[in-house]
């Protein structure tokens, strides 16, 4: 198992806030990581119960822990929050007074041993889920050039895309590529040192979220997810979104505004960030944002 590590909860005032935690009721966490929303929710009233869902067995084992004194009024499930549906089932649960998701990658993740991190020298692995089969040595080694130029370039935004897939396969020809500084480093040398030196994000982040994104199918889950979770709120209940980059934020926005006709209203105009404190207590938060949607 991967170290100890605190995973400081984003946005968790304005979490609490905007799910209207300390009216009381039943919420569900449907990333429930650290396990430090879903506390929130429970110190906010006494009443509530949190149903959450993760897809790490791992974190699960860590947050069970932190939430033992809550007792019953905590259930955790080990799945993707795409079965929000099959998990509220199981619990004998037809609809829900609030629903989160804090979409982020969890520190565990990050300063963990599977290859989520571009400064460590680790496998490359990437899931979020260690019983699911495809790695991102997989996606590295074994897909044409053309698909991973595309996946680089859709779920990266790197303009780079296609010479960075171009050098992966001819690298790998000569030897598989094993590890996240084996990959970094071809990254490196694709992107022109003029364009990136100096600056305080690594050239392959771009490229590690694109392949990250692709593994753990992250993008086809949200879409599954969100109206999912929606049409499960009980009138009034609301639908908590915490995004960490453009491209996620873009797509809750998009999603909600399919909602809204179904009786649905966005309370969010604009997405809520971060306080400089919070930023400065935790720099992971800079990029934060929250959006919130109501069951009419």
């Amino acid at each position: 198992m991967e170290r100890e590590i605190y995973h400081p909860p984003v946005l968790l005032k304005e979490s609490i806030h905007y799910l209207n935690a300390e009216k009381g009721g039943v919420f569900v966490d449907a990333t429930l990581g650290g396990g430090g929303h879903t506390e929130a929710i429970l110190r906010a009233n006494p009443e509530n119960r949190v149903i959450a869902i993760d897809r790490d067995e791992e974190a699960i084992e860590r947050a069970l822990k932190r939430l033992e004194p809550y007792g019953d009024r905590i259930a955790v499930y080990h799945a993707n929050f795409s079965q929000i549906d099959k998990v509220l089932e199981a619990e004998g649960v037809s609809e829900v007074n609030g629903v989160l998701f804090d979409l982020g990658v969890s520190h565990f993740h990050l300063r963990g041993e599977r290859g989520f991190t571009v400064w460590q020298e680790q496998p490359l692995d990437m899931r979020m889920d260690r019983n699911q089969k495809l790695t991102a040595r997989e996606v590295v080694n074994e897909l044409p050039e053309r698909k991973l130029a595309e996946i680089i370039f859709k779920y990266g935004e790197e303009r780079f895309a296609r010479k960075i897939a171009r050098e992966i396969v001819r690298r790998r020809k000569t030897k598989p590529i094993e590890t996240t500084t084996e990959l970094a480093k071809i990254v490196e040398e694709v992107i022109p040192k003029k364009l990136w030196a100096g600056r305080k994000k690594h050239p392959a982040i771009k490229t590690f979220q694109a392949i990250r994104i692709y593994v753990n199918k992250e993008f086809e889950e949200i879409e599954t997810a969100i109206p999912k979770a929606a049409h499960l709120l009980k009138s009034g209940g609301r639908l908590v979104v915490i995004t960490f980059h453009s491209l996620e934020d873009r797509l809750v926005k998009n999603l909600f505004k399919k909602l809204e006709p179904e009786g649905f209203k966005i309370v969010t105009k604009k997405p809520v960030e971060p306080t400089e404190e919070e930023i400065s207590q935790n720099p992971a938060a800079r990029s934060a944002k929250l959006r919130v949607l109501e069951k009419l």
